[in-house]
């Protein structure tokens, strides 16, 4: 049987398969042969590949679809970016109750003295959001900053629709279609990046993770199953009127596996764009909004900010009114846009949500290193 065979019949077998197989396979190594220092590598590699592809296929995407997009879509787009928002700060939101209902007590060092940097943390938050935005675009590109890439895709998009030739437009499209294949050939060999990835978190954490940190890890997946299966559902019936369940199964099925494991939704975007198009969706909306989405709709971010940071305060001792958990959750929620989309990528915005409550930074550290210790729970 030759290459070609082969491969046309591992394609056959649905990916869903293909990845429960791969991470079963992973979980049984872990616990037979673990410090292999081998096999993490297929999980780096898959994880590389997505990530070094990704920012260029959102460049050519949104310029691409922007460069010829007719006005029809603009109210569509605005209701999506409205949807983003609202079901950001409701996961932050039901992050506090959760928090405040059933607090969490973990072990943390406490330093002798404390410092607090509050007074710079709106500052540091507006000024790091706006800087993010004029990146230079090559750099935006290289780093896989999604808010600055999304930026100047935007600006040339709209520039190219009334000075564009149709070559150049033709040229956009055919480079954005390019890329699509090859992540689909990526995709196509995500089984082995899971069975990388669950094999290197168990492998190297155990099982123990799931005692050391229970309290804390059942907090963070009830107010994301919360937000997963009640609040973001109703919010699409309510604005579609109509029963959001059969879309939200058809998206675990074929999105939400792969970004579990990953942990990156920038990562997780090239899934997210098939799954739209074999849905039918108006590609001209989605190769916008699922990009954007990937960069501001930070739900499990905001969870994660916001549960660790009142974890601290409850394990510390120190009381958080009403309106500082308000502003907690706005804060928290406007801090998620800034999570970059990788794995991980909310544990480093935790310092400047303990600054709000005079958490001291040495112990924000601390919740940063727990949070990479639970990270495959977490993010």
């Amino acid at each position: 049987m030759g290459i070609k065979q082969v491969y046309d019949k591992w394609e056959s077998i649905s990916l869903v398969y293909r990845i429960i197989g791969g991470l079963l396979i992973g979980l049984v190594l872990a616990l037979i042969v673990p410090g292999n220092d081998y096999i993490p590598i297929l999980g780096s590699l898959f994880i590389g590949a997505l990530k070094a592809i990704a920012p260029f296929l959102v460049l050519f995407l949104v310029i691409g679809s922007l460069s010829k997009s007719g006005k029809g879509i603009g109210p569509l787009f605005r209701l999506v970016i409205i949807m983003y928002v609202v079901s950001t700060i409701i996961s932050a939101i039901i992050a506090t109750l959760i928090s405040f209902g059933f607090p969490a007590d973990i072990a943390l060092v406490v330093p002798p003295e404390s410092t607090s940097g509050s007074p710079d943390s709106a500052y540091d938050l507006i000024s790091g959001l706006l800087m993010k935005l004029v990146c230079n675009p090559l750099e935006a590109l290289m780093t896989g900053n999604y808010l600055g890439i999304l930026f100047w895709a935007v600006i040339v998009g709209i520039i190219l629709r009334t000075t564009a030739s149709e070559g150049t437009l033709k040229m956009c499209e055919d480079v954005s279609d390019t890329l699509v294949k090859v992540i689909r050939g990526i995709i196509s060999f995500a089984p082995f990046g899971i069975l990388g990835l669950i094999y290197e978190s168990v492998s190297t954490n155990g099982m123990d993770i799931f005692v050391d940190y229970g309290h804390l890890i059942l907090l963070l997946v009830s107010a994301m199953l919360i937000v997963m299966f009640i609040t973001n559902p109703l919010i699409v019936f309510i604005t579609t009127r109509r029963n959001p369940y059969p879309l939200l199964f058809a998206c675990i099925k074929g999105s939400a596996i792969t970004a579990f494991f990953t942990r990156s939704s920038a990562a997780n975007i090239p899934m997210n764009l098939s799954l739209c198009e074999k849905m039918g969706i108006d590609k001209e909306l989605y190769s916008t909004s699922i990009p954007l989405g990937a960069t501001i709709n930070m739900n499990g971010a905001a969870i994660t900010i916001n549960v660790m940071t009142l974890a601290a305060a409850y394990t510390l001792g120190v009381d958080v009114p009403i309106y500082m958990a308000i502003l907690l959750c706005i804060v928290s929620s406007c801090a998620a846009c800034g999570a970059s989309g990788v794995g991980g990528g909310s544990l480093l915005l935790i310092p400047l949500a303990c600054s709000l409550l005079g958490i001291d930074d040495t112990i924000a550290t601390q919740l940063i290193a727990i949070g990479f210790v639970i990270a495959v729970i977490q993010d």
